[in-house]
């Protein structure tokens, strides 16, 4: 499938405590080297501290303001804003606005739940 509709994609909450709408994984999809997906962290929510050990992540902020953990670093992140999250760097992002944070997630390799480490 090379073509994903918006409202047919079920969401489902990911070990980090996020929404998440996967648009294009080649679990579901068939596409081979990357994810492509929405993240939505509630008013007054926070993902919880992570890492991916394989995975490199593009957050691209499409609604919102957020405060972005990336390592040791915290800033803040609004509509408009692209972040890169290396392999093995512990993150999260807590939603300091007043509509829901919307994030596109672009990850490679695609993401999976085995590569999501809490910490």
């Amino acid at each position: 499938m090379i073509k994903t509709t918006y409202k047919k994609v079920n969401p489902y909450t990911t070990k980090d405590g996020s929404e998440i709408r996967e648009l294009m994984h080649p679990q579901v999809h068939g596409n081979k080297k990357q994810s492509l997906a929405e993240a939505i962290v509630k008013l007054n929510g926070q993902t919880a501290l992570h890492k991916h050990d394989l995975t490199e992540e593009i957050y691209y902020i499409t609604t919102g303001r957020g405060l972005m953990t990336l390592g040791d670093e915290v800033f803040e992140v609004s509509a408009g804003d692209t972040i890169c999250i290396e392999p093995g760097t512990p993150h999260m992002i807590k939603n300091t606005g007043a509509v829901p944070l919307k994030i596109l997630c672009a990850c490679t390799p695609p993401y999976t739940h085995e590569d999501t480490i809490m910490v």
